[in-house]
């Protein structure tokens, strides 16, 4: 049974109040929508409607980037680097790469679907762990993403300025 504020985020989010996260399951996307609709009111209900979509379809790359997104900006860095990572090691799967994205190679990624969503979620990565203070790690991630994206594709020059930024 849902509680008081699933019911409030349930009323809140209009089809034009919805997030376009690309083709997924209806009811995948569904979950995905009340979930960054209770987002704005209930993290904790937040994070357990993405885990309920990701539980429901693993392989729906959309429920690791709302899972590192809310983790992130609340705070919980382990969760959001442990979303991260494993969204990281399902693109990878789909996009035919290994699960350890030191091993990626340029030539091997697409720069649409799961590839595209593996060297966004590099950047992702590499801004959790500028904000873990673990600028060495970072700088691994943003070499190897300016390795794999040398069109800056995914706007990995954004997180290096940021560590930039931090180093000054």
């Amino acid at each position: 049974m849902a509680d008081a504020s699933e019911n409030a985020a349930r009323r809140r989010l209009r089809d034009d109040d919805a997030i376009d996260f690309g083709e997924l399951p209806p009811a995948v996307n569904e979950i995905l929508q009340r979930g960054v609709a209770l987002h704005r009111v209930d993290r904790a209900a937040a994070d357990r409607a993405f885990r309920e979509a990701l539980a429901l379809d693993p392989r729906a790359l959309a429920t690791y980037f709302c899972l590192y997104k809310i983790h992130t900006y609340a705070g919980d860095l382990d969760a959001a680097l442990e979303a991260a990572e494993a969204g990281a090691r399902e693109a990878a799967r789909q996009a035919n790469l290994s699960p350890d994205w030191r091993l990626w190679e340029a030539d091997a990624i697409s720069l649409d679907g799961p590839g595209r969503f593996a060297l966004y979620t590099l950047k992702a990565l590499a801004f959790i762990r500028l904000r873990r203070d673990e600028p060495c790690a970072a700088d691994e991630v943003l070499a190897h993403l300016a390795r794999l994206d040398p069109a800056d594709a995914v706007g990995g020059s954004v997180v290096a300025a940021i560590r930039r930024g931090v180093e000054a």
